[in-house]
């Protein structure tokens, strides 16, 4: 009977948890990557709103994919521009440690660390970061991170920083009035 149950209660369940990603779109920042929805029904962000924005990004990308967390900055820009925001008033930063710091290697570092007969030789986490960087992205390593996993700067793509700590990269943001990503 239990089991009945725990059925019948998965069944009911399966179809609230499903999502409708039908209304996301990218852009009009980054056109590959980013997607948000359209809210009906609020104001609008006011228009000379000014964000200055930090990601805090620990968890590394899944296997062969993008990492959510430097996706998750993108779509933040391409919402907030979509909202009417210029892109002029929004500034993001990307403090990146832990595992997550592998994400941040150039293509030639991330294949020489690959195990023979990996399918990826480049960083899939890779285009998108040269692309946020040329849209003034900042993506800031912590040097601890850095040291613990063996990377050197030349080992990164071109334009991401190293800071002394992850925690030292959020200390001085907050100083110049960044806030942090909560989630």
């Amino acid at each position: 009977m239990r089991i009945v149950m725990a059925m019948a209660a998965l069944a009911l369940a399966s179809p609230a948890a499903a999502q409708d990603m039908s209304a996301f779109k990218t852009g009009p920042v980054f056109e590959e990557f980013g997607p948000h929805a359209p809210i009906e029904g609020i104001d609008t962000v006011p228009a000379d709103t000014e964000f200055s924005h930090a990601f805090d990004v620990a968890a590394p990308a899944e296997e062969g994919k993008r990492n959510r967390g430097f996706e998750s900055a993108a779509r933040f820009i391409n919402m907030h521009v979509a909202a009417g925001v210029p892109e002029d008033n929004i500034r993001v930063a990307v403090v990146v440690h832990g595992k997550a710091s592998m994400d941040l290697l150039s293509d030639e570092a991330w294949a020489a660390r690959q195990e023979e007969g990996a399918e990826a030789s480049e960083n899939p986490s890779g285009a998108m970061v040269r692309e946020m960087l040329g849209q003034g992205v900042r993506f800031i390593l912590c040097g601890q991170s850095g040291a613990a996993y063996g990377i050197a700067q030349e080992d990164l793509i071109p334009g991401v920083e190293t800071a002394l700590s992850a925690m030292t990269a959020h200390a001085l943001l907050q100083q110049r009035g960044y806030t942090v990503n909560p989630f």
